[in-house]
């Protein structure tokens, strides 16, 4: 089995986004990349839920307080064979076999297979993919000379991954309430406080967090943004320790845990005033990597459920010859491929106007608008996903020697990570506020342009949707502040389902199987409530679902 290469859409999403030399050096790569997370990541995946969970030793022989985060040697494996391959540090160096650096297409290609595996796997990934970037971007010459080639590393220095620890007890999603303090000391500062969800705890080299300087204004305007390493020149803690990790419902793989500092000696970034934006900066990029891992989830849940249904008899036939089942596959490989190639046609967006900083300011407000809809929605689908394939596998989908229970434990807290929908839908009101309304209708009508005649229905039908949606933004914006919020998310679901099906008709004319997924695509989303004479699942179930074709080198 290999992930990449059964996975002709991923193929095609890369062919449309890198150039022809790069695509045929992340060709290459990616097809070991895929099989080793078909095979060795999975079976280390399943150890790890199962068996080889990461356990906190708090204390050594005499009793000193050493916060030893233990993760078992195949977890340690596959963190070598990720970093290794790029997945953070060709986003900031060159890759030697091309000579420039890599992009941001091919590290959530990466984190697209990785996620398949395990999300667990991927998160600090994520959390490492933001660190350098904060790094990076923003501090001085110094911390980027000691500390970048570390979380850079490909193998030929010592690996540093990274981590942002940004939620306190009483905060959560209200940042501006932390309380965490910084108090100066010669040229760095020193850490007090405790962050009460932190992770990668005790595997991160640095982690990157909030916290106010003394006699800094409250609320978020007063954060400021500081690298703290872990451990000290002499190898021992830096001033922090783990009260205990979190007993979580999935990704098991990852330790999180409760983290307190007691004069961490830790290093201002950038400007101290600008913390808070910095690390929603870094917050965008974690959302991008939360959407890309809801759909490698729901290319797996999509992919167990077909080879489950393909191979299991039921009364007297296989479950693919019944119109329930063919409705169910359609719709699942519809929305997964539609949602994918939403997810990197934004990604692609981010990395022109944000990730090399050249984008107008309509350009910038739109990213964060389709961020905000896309993690939104891709979570909540990689959830609805995971519930398919058990359905589909019956009482063997609840069963653990079967992936699909994990698959729905560590769906549920991409709904969680990075902000959940409340949040998302109170960033929309606040980007529709600042005018971005006209920008998103611009985009949508961009895909509607020189279209597929045979979608003139459904083209028609999403222009009336977009003007629907018109008067509703129109109207939630009149009204008063408190009530504005009672629409958020119904705005941000009704642009959502607008996204997904200008995308899938703008594909179109790539071939016939790209017209029949943009007729699921809006049949589901805006007829699925009425009786349809004309069900479009299973119409073209065989076309969708069966098309065969393999990625070879």
């Amino acid at each position: 089995m290999n992930f990449y290469e059964e996975d002709l859409h991923l193929h095609e999403l890369l062919k449309k986004h890198l150039d022809k030399e790069f695509f045929n050096w992340a060709n290459n790569e990616l097809i070991e990349f895929g099989r080793l997370c078909a095979n060795e990541f999975d079976k280390r995946a399943i150890h790890t839920d199962r068996e080889g969970q990461p356990r906190l030793i708090k204390y050594d022989a005499y009793g000193n307080d050493i916060s030893h985060v233990w993760v078992n040697e195949g977890y340690k494996q596959t963190v070598k064979d990720t970093y290794y391959k790029g997945i953070v540090g060709y986003l900031h160096k060159p890759i030697p076999e091309l000579g420039i650096k890599g992009n941001y297409i091919y590290s959530y290609a990466q984190g697209y297979l990785l996620s398949q595996t395990e999300v667990g796997f991927y998160c600090p990934v994520t959390l490492s993919m933001a660190a350098a970037f904060l790094v990076e971007r923003y501090a001085d010459e110094a911390l980027k000379e000691k500390y970048l080639p570390h979380l850079l590393s490909t193998g030929e220095t010592e690996l540093f991954e990274g981590a942002t620890f940004l939620t306190e007890r009483q905060g959560g999603s209200d940042v501006g309430a932390n309380v965490v303090k910084a108090i100066k000391e010669d040229e760095h500062y020193r850490i007090y406080g405790e962050k009460y969800f932190a992770s990668n705890a005790g595997q991160c080299g640095v982690t990157t967090i909030l916290a106010r300087i003394e006699g800094a204004p409250s609320g978020s305007k007063g954060l400021s943004l500081f690298l703290v390493p872990w451990k000290n020149e002499d190898g021992k803690n830096n001033g922090l320790t783990i009260r205990r990790l979190k007993d979580k419902l999935g990704v098991r793989a990852v330790p999180s845990g409760e983290v307190e500092f007691d004069g961490a000696k830790a290093f201002l970034i950038g400007d101290a005033s600008r913390g808070f934006y910095y690390m929603m900066e870094a917050l965008n990029l974690s959302r991008i990597c939360n959407a890309v891992a809801s759909v490698g989830i729901m290319r797996r849940a999509y992919t167990e459920a077909k080879q489950y249904a393909e191979n299991r008899p039921a009364f007297g036939q296989l479950l693919t010859n019944y119109p329930m089942i063919q409705e169910t596959l359609s719709k699942l490989a519809t929305i997964q491929e539609v949602q994918t190639s939403a997810v990197f046609d934004l990604i692609a967006l981010y990395d022109r106007v944000i990730g090399k900083e050249n984008g107008t300011n309509e350009e910038q407000a739109l990213v964060r608008l389709l961020i905000a809809i896309l993690k939104m929605r891709t979570a909540e689908e990689a959830i609805h996903f995971s519930h398919e394939a058990i359905e589909m596998h019956g009482g063997n989908g609840y069963i653990e020697d079967f992936v699909t229970p994990r698959l729905l434990r560590d769906a549920q807290v991409l709904t969680v990570w990075e902000g959940s929908a409340n949040i998302l839908g109170l960033e929309v009101l606040r980007l529709l506020k600042k005018n971005v309304f006209p920008t998103f209708i611009s985009f949508i009508e961009s895909k509607l342009v020189d279209t597929s005649e045979s979608l003139a229905d459904e083209k028609e039908l999403v222009i009336q949707k977009l003007n629907d949606l018109k008067e509703v933004v129109n109207y939630a914006l009149t009204i008063d502040l408190n009530t504005q919020t009672f629409y958020a998310k119904k705005i941000a679901n009704k642009m959502a389902d607008l996204l997904e099906s200008a995308i899938a008709i703008g594909d179109a004319n790539r071939n016939t199987r790209k017209v029949y997924i943009a007729k699921v695509i809006v049949q589901e989303r805006y007829q699925r409530d009425k009786l349809i004479i004309e069900p479009f699942t299973l119409k073209y179930y065989n076309e969708i679902v069966n098309s065969k074709m393999t990625i070879k080198k």
